[in-house]
């Protein structure tokens, strides 16, 4: 059997999604802890050219709905990327996910063709559905997410692989 365009998205957003909501929960309470502004975690980069922790969180969900809707043919939600505290953030995963759910297998499987086009950095880039997805959404997804986790981590906040994989 193989796997569908829908199973290869869907299910990995939901699922990675929900894992960095409640990492963010758990950063939130840890800062409290310790009397940390959460500014500080916000704000927070692994090098200086890299996005802070909230910018992590605003283009991981960024890819999610964004590569869904482009694969179905629609028109992505826009967010205006204000978040500045954790509730905020998981407002925006919270409509997110709500975003990734209404989408259908019908609406998404059978896009491996579908032409897809994106402007990245002011250039346009060409896919194919199939490529978009694999290519480019989901490992940029992935080191979003994954970059979120290690900021938090790297600030102390008490987290492990099951946290950062999330529910099964």
């Amino acid at each position: 059997m193989s796997l569908s365009m829908f199973q290869a998205s869907v299910p990995v957003f939901r699922q990675l999604l929900g894992a960095l909501a409640k990492n963010l929960e758990r950063a939130e309470a840890n800062a409290a802890e310790r009397k940390i502004d959460p500014m500080v975690l916000l704000a927070y980069r692994l090098a200086p050219d890299m996005f802070p922790l909230a910018r992590q969180v605003q283009i991981a969900t960024d890819h999610a709905k964004g590569s869904l809707s482009r694969l179905a043919g629609k028109e992505p939600p826009r967010y205006p990327d204000e978040e500045s505290s954790f509730g905020e953030l998981k407002v925006r995963i919270a409509k997110t996910l709500d975003h990734v759910r209404s989408f259908t297998a019908a609406e998404i499987d059978g896009t491996e063709a579908r032409e897809i086009s994106v402007s990245i950095g002011g250039r346009q880039m060409a896919f194919t559905g199939q490529n978009y997805l694999v290519a480019f959404v989901l490992p940029n997804f992935y080191f979003h997410v994954t970059t979120a986790y290690l900021i938090l981590r790297h600030c102390g906040v008490p987290l492990g692989k099951r946290d950062f994989i999330g529910a099964l």
